[in-house]
This record gives structure tokens, C-alpha cells and sequence, in this order.
């Protein structure tokens, strides 16, 4: 749906983005990773925009894209954006007009987003009264009101509680379902291993990761299992290194275990198994935490 290819931004002696692509897919959640600084809001302003790259291009339906189409987008920036002394019905109606939505839309629109988040009784409520959620609530009904077919979030989970952000993830995750595109920044690496289909990472300016979300994990994944078990394992054995154990209860064990170079999960099954009950083994996947950690520190190691 959305192309990013070959996107470089500067300001003055700073690079912000080197050479930047990436390839988004309709009806598909992509998580847009980076530490600060990094360059992720530089690229959602870019393709909204807001501000202009100094080389590269953006298509969007695969044709380079246009004021109308940007419109069209769905977009909360990380400074929200809210007139404090509007009600917020009438801060709602203000931003569905800008989109082209007449009244009737708006307030339909509205409606239906207050049921989807739980905030019913919102429409005569002062903007400035709200909480810093609720404020995060507001923003993200008038990012959607006007049911874009690609929605663009910069950090959207800030400030949320954990109730409210789980909200939030299930109605993403059922736009998706709808056929919805959702471009995300975020900090929270778990939202992106519950959310995302694709990510890519972008540090000091570069992209340094690109690729669908298990493929990454399988990719990066160590020859390390997690087994429960009801005796102690041998800290020496032909087919494994024991990185740690805890003691879960009275006699039960949680084991890190390392495959050692050449064998299998089956010879390591076989060997734990002739000395201990296993009670489950599972192989250790990173989650995107590990990963981002993990590339970060890379190319802090390369300066």
C-alpha cells in the first residue's frame, strides 16, 4: 500500500534519515522501531508531508503521493493536539470538517467510537478537564473519525494506563481485520509483539532491521530451551550447558539449558529426559525487547 524508497533528511549538520525504504502492506500492522533520535518521526512527518525529504520518494497505492491522499490518512502525531478550551463534541466536529466530514457524519462517526472506547458520555465534556488518557483518548477518536484506510500513530500508547492501552491495541487490531493499514511508532517493544506483522528499525539515521516480526525472532533466536522438570539437571553434559535454574515449588524446576554446537533437540530431549521428568520444553524465541536491545547495542559497538 504505502512505499517509503531511498528517503534522506538533514537539518542543517545533523542526518536524520540516510537512505531510508521500507514497504507496507495493505491490512497489515507495522511497528516502527528506533531509539530517541533515531529518525522515526522525521519519516511519519515526511510521509505526511509535514515537512519535505531532501531525495527519495513516497507512493501510496503505487503512485507518488499527493495532498488529497494525505488528507485522507489518519494521522496522531507524539505532541497531541488539542484546543483545550473546546468541549470535546465540539473539538470532534471541528477535525471530522477538515477531513470533508459533514455534521451527521461526525457526530455518527462519534458515536460509534465513543461506544468502541468506553467513554459514552464525553461529548459535553471540557477538553482542559480531562486526564492525560482521556486527553490520549480524544486524539485517537479524531485520528479515526474519518475511517482512513491508512492510520499513522506517533508513540500512541503513551499515557495510557494498562486497561485503556489494551483498548486501544484490540480496536487496531480489529481495524486490521476491517482491512485498515496502521503505521506505528512506539518505545513499548510488547505492543509490537502483540501488533505487529512487519517492523523495521531504524538507528542513527539507518535502517538496521526490516522483515516480518516471526521471521525476525526465528532469525534471532540462540539454541537455548526452557524445561520444567522435577529433578535437578547435571551442570556437565555432552549435549547441553545449563545457563541457569530456579525453583519454581517443593521439587519443580525451571531450567535455561543451551544446545551445544551439533546437536539436536532431540538428542537434548533424550539426555534430560533419561534423568528427570520434562514437564514441558520449549525453545526460547527473543521477543522484539531482546532484538531491539540487541541491534542497538550493535551499532553503538560500531562507532
Amino acid at each position: 500500500m504505502l512505499s517509503v524508497k531511498n528517503i534522506s533528511k538533514s537539518y542543517v549538520n545533523h542526518k536524520a534519515l540516510d537512505n531510508i525504504s521500507i514497504d507496507v502492506n495493505q491490512s497489515s500492522i507495522f511497528g516502527l522501531l528506533g531509539p530517541n533520535g533515531a529518525g522515526k518521526t522525521s519519516l511519519i512527518r515526511i510521509i505526511n508531508q509535514i515537512i519535505n525529504q531532501d531525495k527519495g520518494d513516497i507512493f501510496l497505492d503505487g503512485r507518488p503521493i499527493n495532498y488529497d491522499d494525505v488528507r485522507k490518512i489518519g494521522y496522531m502525531p507524539e505532541e497531541r493536539g488539542l484546543y483545550k478550551k473546546m468541549k470535546v463534541g465540539d473539538f470532534l466536529l471541528f477535525m471530522g470538517k477538515l477531513k470533508g466530514l459533514n455534521r451527521n457524519q461526525c457526530i455518527d462517526s462519534a458515536k460509534l467510537w465513543f461506544d468502541n472506547l468506553e467513554v459514552s458520555n464525553w461529548w459535553n465534556k471540557n477538553i482542559e478537564d480531562l486526564s492525560k488518557g482521556m486527553s490520549q483518548k480524544v486524539q485517537f477518536i479524531s485520528t479515526v473519525l474519518h475511517n482512513p484506510n491508512l492510520i499513522i500513530l506517533d508513540e500512541p500508547f503513551s499515557g495510557f494506563d494498562p486497561v485503556n492501552a489494551n483498548l486501544v491495541k484490540s480496536n487496531l487490531l480489529r481495524l486490521k481485520e476491517e482491512g485498515r493499514t496502521i503505521i506505528f511508532s512506539t518505545h513499548r517493544m510488547e505492543s509490537v509483539d502483540e501488533l505487529c506483522d512487519h517492523v523495521a528499525m531504524i538507528n542513527n539515521s539507518k535502517k538496521i532491521l526490516d522483515g516480518n516480526t516471526e521471521k525476525i525472532k526465528m532469525k534471532y533466536k540462540s539454541d537455548n530451551y526452557i524445561i520444567v522438570h522435577d529433578m535437578k539437571l547435571k551442570k556437565v553434559d555432552n549435549n547441553y550447558s545449563l545457563v541457569k535454574t530456579e525453583n519454581l515449588a517443593d521439587g519443580i524446576y525451571e531450567s535455561e539449558v543451551s544446545l551445544k554446537e551439533k546437536k539436536s533437540y532431540k538428542e537434548l530431549f533424550n539426555s534430560i529426559s533419561s534423568n528427570t521428568r520434562i514437564i514441558s520444553f520449549k525453545e526460547k524465541i527473543p521477543n522484539m525487547n531482546d532484538i531491539f536491545i540487541m541491534k542497538v547495542k550493535e551499532g553503538a559497538n560500531s562507532e
